[in-house]
């Protein structure tokens, strides 16, 4: 809500003379039209039988009421506080002898902006025990006595009978509405567009013309409330429908925030978080009194790089889960995620040498309520400025090596192992098992799914959704080694703590498994979990086959450096009838050990399983 300036002294002495005393505002304060609409609506009540008052705001607490009233009632005068139903405190202008005359009141204040553009008119159904003035005991103003008559001479006591039935109050014809919506300003009816669109009913601009689009959200509005559907909003069905966007609005207690540290503007519920800490990139917003809610605000400098950077990197992110949709183009990406107890979503920009977005994570059951939170900040996100988060704001890094990463929680894969480029379109061949509980498959931090799988040889190949571009790609020797020649097997071996392959040199033991399976070979090799679905490679470098997970049997003791592998004599075929044809290899001779590590760096990726 905007605070009344209490420079505007000129606007506030025309305020002071229109409102008077007991603020009873007069025809002639406002124009022609609006003057003649008033004249027509006089008979909606006898003066103080419903008196109206002008909502101006809502608190959360009775303290920052007390302040806010206090604040008012240095700028107006007939300001008055009130407790609601819902345990918010309101603070509103009045009492007026009708609600015509509150709404020239509201029409006035706004069009000298010393009231908030959402300030309604209210007959004050839900104000509950004063609070403002302090000490008041507000009541109607008692209507001057007529002057004195002689009593009339005492008549006989009539016949006792029936109480006449009150006179029926006048109801609002079509005509009428048609007649006051006329004389509404353009941003007033921006309003009510805005209010049928919190309420969910209105989906076009908001511009303030009333086409088709306003009259079928008018209609429907008026349907579910019960009302005729004219299309036209009566006086009291467009106090209904204010008075119901603000008591939902005052729920969340939207604010609009500027961040000057990290140049955004946006508007946050703030009855739902509160501000944290910071950690650049992110600004941190936790949740308040148990909402649940968590809302980062990005900003950092950076280009295309960057900006790819966060999108990989914020996927790894526990705030971030794994299922739900991603995009990303040359200057923005989008990613939200879902599973049963978190959903979230994240977006940023870049835009001259600045990535600004926001993250809004909440709990899986609060989806429905926070669609209206994440439209608002949306609508009103803004950079502001030239500057971003300054690399030495807030506390010190939480994560080392990324501050990216800064105070949240790495989500890990379930499974990391490793994989090898197989084609120049950048399919990576690697080993099947644990596939199939998945949520999300990642080569090398970019997202990928399985194009390929052969359960019979445990093999899988894995094409990413995105372009890459391979340093090099694997080179398959047509004839089974020997027996007893040397291999290499290239893996990731610690992913946790390496981001490079490792190579583990052995031995060929024989071309079949422990039970003679002809599509297995053993290797005399040591390897450790990450290493599995990397290549084994022979002295010149080429594939002879792929390394599988180790055998899981809790009844034998298998020796430390037994290694299964599948023969690359049967990869390729069918590899080939999948339409993954691998490069043949003409290499000969033997490299030294530096060669082949070299060309492990070039062609082993590392694959994760998300969930």
């Amino acid at each position: 809500m905007t605070r009344p300036s209490k420079s505007v002294r000129s606007a506030r002495a025309k305020t002071r003379n229109v409102m008077g005393d007991r603020m009873k505002y007069r025809v002639r304060a406002v124009s022609a039209i609006v003057g003649a609409t008033l004249t027509g609506m006089v008979w909606t009540g006898v003066a103080w039988a419903e008196p109206s008052w002008v909502q101006l705001e809502a608190k959360s607490s009775l303290a920052e009421a007390r302040d806010r009233a206090a604040d008012w009632a240095g700028s107006l005068p007939d300001v008055a506080g009130f407790q609601l139903g819902t345990g918010w405190y309101a603070i509103a202008l009045g009492p007026f002898d009708t609600a015509e005359a509150a709404e020239t009141a509201r029409q006035l204040l706004r069009g000298e902006r010393i009231i908030p553009s959402d300030a309604f008119v209210t007959q004050g159904e839900r104000f509950r025990g004063q609070f403002w003035p302090i000490g008041a005991n507000l009541a109607p103003p008692v209507e001057a006595p007529a002057t004195a008559a002689p009593e009339p001479a005492p008549a006989p006591a009539p016949e006792t009978a029936a109480a006449p039935e009150p006179a029926p109050q006048p109801v609002e014809t079509l005509a009428e509405s048609r007649r006051l919506e006329a004389a509404l300003a353009r941003d007033e009816r921006r309003d009510i567009q805005a209010a049928l669109e919190w309420a969910g009913f209105y989906e076009g601009t908001l511009d303030g013309l009333f086409g088709r689009g306003t009259r079928a959200s008018i209609t429907a509005w008026q349907e579910a409330q019960g009302f005729e559907p004219t299309g036209f909003l009566a006086s009291a069905q467009q106090r209904q429908l204010f008075e119901t966007v603000a008591a939902e609005k005052a729920a969340y207690g939207f604010e609009t925030i500027d961040e000057p540290e990290a140049g955004i503007r946006v508007t946050l519920p703030m009855a739902l978080v509160e501000f944290d800490h910071y950690d650049p990139p992110f600004v941190h917003y936790r949740a308040k009194d148990g909402s649940g809610l968590r809302i980062l605000l990005i900003s950092q400098q950076g280009d295309q790089a960057d900006l790819f950077g966060l999108y990989d990197a914020m996927q790894t992110l526990e705030i971030v889960p794994v299922a739900g949709e991603r995009s990303r183009d040359r200057t923005s990406f989008t990613l939200t995620g879902q599973n049963a107890k978190l959903h979230s979503h994240s977006e940023a920009q870049l835009k001259s040498g600045l990535i600004k977005g926001f993250t809004l994570a909440y709990p899986a059951d609060q989806e429905a309520r926070m669609a209206r939170v994440l439209a608002a900040m949306q609508q009103s996100f803004e950079p502001t400025g030239t500057k971003a988060l300054d690399d030495t704001l807030g506390k010190p890094l939480a994560v080392s090596g990324a501050a990216l990463m800064a105070g949240l929680n790495v989500r890990q894969p379930v499974a990391a192992r490793s994989g090898f480029w197989l084609t120049e379109a950048g399919a990576v061949l690697t080993a099947a098992e644990g596939f199939d509980v998945c949520k999300r498959v990642t080569i090398e931090d970019h997202a990928a799914e399985i194009a390929f799988s052969d359960p019979a040889l445990g093999i899988a190949v894995l094409t990413s959704t995105e372009d890459l571009a391979p340093a090099a790609i694997a080179h398959f020797q047509s004839a089974p080694p020997a027996p007893g020649a040397a291999i290499a097997v290239a893996g990731f071996s610690y992913p946790e703590t390496l981001s490079a392959p490792v190579l583990s040199f052995g031995t060929l033991s024989a071309l079949s498994g422990l039970a003679g399976e002809t599509d297995r070979a053993r290797l005399a090799v040591t390897t450790l979990p990450g290493d599995a679905g990397g290549p084994v490679l022979d002295g010149s470098g080429s594939v002879i086959g792929l390394l599988l997970p180790a055998p899981s049997d809790a009844t034998r003791l298998l020796p430390p450096d037994l290694s299964i592998a599948v023969p690359a004599t049967l990869l390729t075929p069918a590899l080939t009838q999948a339409g993954f044809s691998p490069a043949p290899s003409e290499n000969q001779g033997a490299l030294a050990a530096e060669d082949i590590a070299e060309i492990a760096q070039e062609l082993v990726v590392q694959v994760a399983c998300w969930n």
